[in-house]
């Protein structure tokens, strides 16, 4: 079975744009993350729906000129970010 990700709920984030980077508050944890593109990207793209690697791959590509789309590195980032709690795994 094929994983399925999301963004941790609405009310746990508090995501700040701040000139290149963006500030991600985790209040469940406590933990600023300070992250640069595609993360922020990314968490948009899981608010609104539940979706595998190859569906958020698609999903960016569609909005954002991508040089380099590979669902691995993609996939790495996303375990990265449920380690850190700003995305779950179903």
């Amino acid at each position: 079975m094929t994983a399925l990700y999301r963004a941790a709920a609405p009310e746990t984030l508090r995501i700040v744009p701040l000139d290149a980077l963006t500030l991600v508050y985790h209040r469940a944890s406590g933990v600023t993350h300070v992250v640069d593109a595609p993360v922020p990207e990314m968490l948009e793209a899981l608010d609104r729906d539940d979706l595998t690697v190859d569906q958020l791959l698609t999903r960016l590509s569609d909005s954002y000129d991508l040089l380099d789309a590979d669902p691995a590195a993609l996939a790495i980032r996303l375990d990265e970010l449920v380690e850190a709690g700003l995305v779950e795994r179903l």
